[in-house]
């Protein structure tokens, strides 16, 4: 398995739920809230079943709801699938 990036994060909301908000999502969005970039639970629900396909990471709905940033994301599903999460 590959190392998740925000890149990733970024193709798999935009293929989950689409492109919301073209210019929040210019440059670095490791730190932009989900919220910020338009995107609510429903569609971090879409991303995390994505995530379980392409990476083999089961992200529990609970931990859905905690995550704030891709940043956050990723370090879960890279620490997740390293075993230190």
């Amino acid at each position: 398995m590959s190392t998740m990036t925000t890149d990733d994060v970024r193709r798999i909301l935009v293929a989950c739920a689409g492109e919301t908000d073209a210019a929040a999502f210019d440059g670095d969005i490791d730190g932009v809230e989900f919220e910020e970039l338009g995107y609510d639970s429903l569609a971090l629900m879409e991303t995390a079943a994505r995530i379980e396909q392409e990476y083999g990471v089961r992200i529990p709905d609970e931990r859905i709801a905690d995550l704030r940033t891709p940043r956050e994301l990723v370090d879960l599903v890279n620490g997740a699938a390293a075993g230190t999460s």
